[in-house]
């Protein structure tokens, strides 16, 4: 154990390092960092496995700063424990342009990141998902290969935020306990004290959903360190409440607001640096504090190399199976089964809505992904996410592939993250599409963080009928196209539906949202093609008869009115082409040739969706012709309401005669 003096030092390396690097950006949170100093020195000095010269093991502990507003507090430890990636040069950039340190942690910066956050609560469910990682992934390779502890500090916001509620209580069903969660209980918020907004028997709420609860002083190593102890040997998930001084050390601004989002300023910093006996200019770290803290950097070494000599001695087929799921790579014979079963889906044209048909794809990826792990936030005769070889994880089973989330979209969502960032599984989950308002959050992480999840969202338009306008989706499909880097699908049939699922798998740096279909719809893809036509994004899906005069443009359920409209105008002598439109991004991402020969040159644009014009004049222009909604849905059975709204193969018909005119 390390002995009350060097503690002290150790941990006032990261006060000192912390407070100067918010000084000089005149930018970011000290308070927390300096509060919570004590107890990630005992933490990382005397429990936590990992290996800063090999930062991708494994095997490594997890560590989430789900309080991401105190990023100096992990950065110091990173650069103190001899993480390459952030060195002097980047603690002194602390949020500039272009260095690792920004001002939240961001996953990919610089090793020992093992997420982002910053939106309170995020980092908290990531930890959630990891631990489930961890579990299911002990389960299937053992003790000697995977089993070690995810630990996630967390802070009032974190605890505030409706998704912790979603978070702990379904680790706390799962008996997550290689979770350990560390509560910096300083009672200060941005506003003042905590009093003025929040009265939280906190400890009661863990209990009631399942959690070992330990209360200590934050700023006691012995105290701290015998609360691990228990921790590691609990049963269930652990949170410890760690009472911390928001500021320590500081004179003036300790315990208050004052120290949480602001620099402490010169003159107060000099008065902390007296009162803790820190005789060091800013960013220099005495050199036997930096040495201890080197070493303690070193402890886990020889538990790397012993974790090395077993995983060699593996059998090679577990060992390369192992591996590969690390390298986020899909088993090569996918695609053959893909090409497979759209040979079929030539053959028999099926008519079915395309939440059954992502049944029936998963059908075929999760007999030869094992790594898949799929859920529902309830909903899962509605989402058809789970398939015969999807057994349920559950606390008395780790080895399943398929977990009850319950109605818990938020945590759902930001767990499946934490899996992904763990690595070694796919996540993928099922929810409606009107419910990705609650996932969103956690979405735009993955698609900031790009990483891959999958989210199977069913009952995408006012097709879904009775439900009425609250469970109709309207603007949504626009509202996920708005983030970067996330692929949103629509397909329209069966096979479309297949590559759509083929894409999401192959985009190792990309997440992606499925929309299908509560009604059925007829088969659009009449003829096999080898090629994923999905993946341009856009694709002329039938071509007119002669010089076309005018082109529909559409997506999902409502690629088969575009071919009923072309049908019926081609009969009236109007040569018409019908362009199906997936993934709006795919095809952004095609060459501006393939992009002007898809969009074309006919006098006649319209598109068709049933949902909201935004995002489409990219194919029609400003004078092309939507045919979709412009407001909420109604209850009515669907083939009601698309004669209601005009969402009809005759409203294309006119439109384009319309045009014509």
């Amino acid at each position: 154990m390390t002995n009350k003096n060097n503690h002290a030092d150790m941990a006032n390396a990261i006060r000192f390092l912390s407070m100067d690097a918010v000084q000089k950006a005149n930018s970011g949170h000290p308070g927390m960092p300096m509060g919570a100093a004590d107890v990630a020195t005992v933490l990382f000095t005397q429990f936590m496995n990992f290996d800063p010269k090999h930062p991708d093991w494994p095997n490594r502990d997890r560590f989430v700063l789900s309080a991401g507003h105190g990023s100096m507090l992990l950065y110091s430890l990173l650069y103190l424990l001899g993480y390459e990636d952030i060195d002097l040069k980047q603690i002194k950039n602390f949020r500039q342009l272009g260095s690792n340190t920004a001002g939240h942690p961001e996953y990919g910066h610089a090793a020992g990141i093992e997420t982002t956050t910053g939106p309170l609560g995020q980092g908290l469910a990531n930890a959630v998902g990891m631990a489930i990682a961890e579990r299911k992934l002990n389960a299937e390779f053992g003790d000697g290969i995977v089993n070690h502890n995810t630990y996630c500090l967390v802070g009032d916001g974190c605890l505030m935020e409706g998704i912790s509620q979603e978070a702990i209580s379904l680790a706390g069903h799962l008996k997550l306990n290689k979770l350990i969660v560390l509560w910096d209980d300083n009672n200060i918020s941005i506003d003042g004290p905590l009093s003025l907004s929040d009265s939280t028997d906190q400890s009661a709420r863990f209990q009631a959903s399942g959690w070992n609860t330990l209360q200590i002083d934050g700023h006691n190593p012995d105290e701290i360190a015998q609360a691990l102890t228990s921790a590691k040997e609990s049963d269930q998930p652990t949170m410890i409440a760690c009472n911390t001084t928001i500021g320590f050390g500081s004179p003036n601004k300790a315990g208050t607001a004052g120290a949480h989002g602001a620099p402490m300023g010169e003159d107060e910093i000099t008065l902390i640096r007296k009162g803790l006996g820190w005789d060091a200019k800013p960013f220099k770290i005495p050199e036997d504090v930096l040495d201890a803290w080197r070493i303690a950097g070193l402890n886990s070494c020889k538990e790397r190399k012993a974790w090395e000599k077993r995983f060699d001695a593996l059998e090679l087929e577990k060992r390369g199976e192992f591996e590969r799921r690390l390298r986020n790579e899909i088993p090569a014979k996918l695609d053959a089964e893909i090409q497979k079963l759209k040979k079929k889906l030539a053959k028999e044209q099926p008519k079915l809505a395309t939440r059954q048909s992502s049944q029936a794809v998963l059908e075929v990826i999760n007999g030869i992904v094992p790594e898949t792990v799929g859920g529902s936030a309830d909903l899962t005769g509605s989402n058809n996410t789970k398939t015969s070889q999807t057994e349920i994880f559950s606390a008395e089973d780790y080895s399943g592939r398929y977990i009850h989330y319950g109605i818990r979209e938020h945590g759902m969502a930001a767990a499946m993250n934490g899996m992904a960032l763990h690595g070694g599984l796919l996540p993928y989950s099922g929810g409606f599409l009107i419910f990705s308002d609650y996932c969103r959050p956690a979405i735009r992480l993955a698609a900031l963080m790009g990483i891959r999840v999958v989210h199977v969202l069913t009952h995408d338009s006012i097709g879904l009928g009775e439900d009425g306008p609250t469970h109709q989706p309207v603007e949504h499909m626009a509202s996920l196209r708005a983030i970067p880097n996330l692929m949103v699908f629509r397909p329209a049939d069966t096979t479309e539906t297949a590559e759509c699922w083929q894409i999401a798998l192959d985009a190792r740096n990309t997440p992606s949202a499925i929309a299908l279909t509560r009604q059925g719809l007829p088969s659009v893809r009449t003829e096999f093609s080898a090629d994923n036509l999905c993946r341009s994004g856009a694709y002329e899906l039938s071509p007119a008869s002669a010089d076309a005069q005018v082109t529909i443009f559409a997506s999902g359920s409502e690629v088969s009115l575009a071919l009923e409209a072309q049908a019926e105008l081609e009969k009236d002598k109007i040569p018409t082409r019908v362009v199906s439109v997936p993934c709006f991004e795919l095809f952004e991402e095609q060459s501006a040739g393939y992009q002007k020969s898809i969009i074309g040159e006919t006098p006649v644009k319209i598109a068709i969706e049933a949902a909201i014009r935004q995002g489409w004049d990219r194919f029609i222009g400003n004078d092309g012709t939507f045919v979709g909604m412009n407001g909420f849905g109604a209850s009515a059975p669907a083939g009601d309401l698309y004669n209601h709204f005009g969402i009809t193969a005759d409203a294309l018909v006119q439109a384009a005669k319309k045009g014509l005119n």
